[in-house]
């Protein structure tokens, strides 16, 4: 096989279309723009709402980045989450920081950190580090004998 002999694909090569030739070509007459009305006389530019007020001007100025001006979900944190029942998989003694999680497979993401809620049981001493604890993880993890750590 050489270069001069490679061919596109059957089918990926279209004829350009033959605009206002008569109407055997199917694009005659109004020249695939409908009877009539605004778009089938001229064109109308992109996110033109017929006159009213068009969406970028609707909108409020937001100039640079600063939690006044943005949506607040914008700097909203995001924590990776576990249960305190999750835990129970950890040995008696040991320390479960959220690289542990990650690489146990419990967590996906750490994005802003990690929070400890309170849904579950626990039975055994362990030293959790995370960033935020809910009152009942707090709780239960120091009734069994553990520490829980904020990083």
């Amino acid at each position: 096989m050489r270069i001069e002999d490679l061919q596109s694909p059957l089918g990926s090569r279209h004829s350009k279309k033959r605009v206002g030739r008569g109407t055997g070509s199917g694009l005659g007459k109004t020249s695939g723009r409908g009877m009539n009305g605004q778009k089938s006389r001229e064109q109308v530019r992109r996110g033109f709402e017929g006159g009213q007020m068009p969406l970028q001007r609707r909108l409020p100025k937001l100039r640079g980045i600063s939690r006044s001006a943005m949506p607040s979900a914008m700097h909203r944190k995001k924590y990776a989450a576990v249960n305190v029942g999750q835990l129970e998989r950890f040995d008696a003694g040991a320390t479960v920081s959220p690289e542990t999680l990650k690489d146990m497979r419990m967590v996906k993401k750490l994005e802003s950190g990690l929070r400890v809620l309170g849904e579950g049981r626990i039975t055994r001493a362990l030293t959790v580090r995370a960033s935020h604890f809910t009152v009942t993880a707090r709780q239960k993890i120091e009734a069994a004998g553990g520490k829980a750590e904020v990083i």
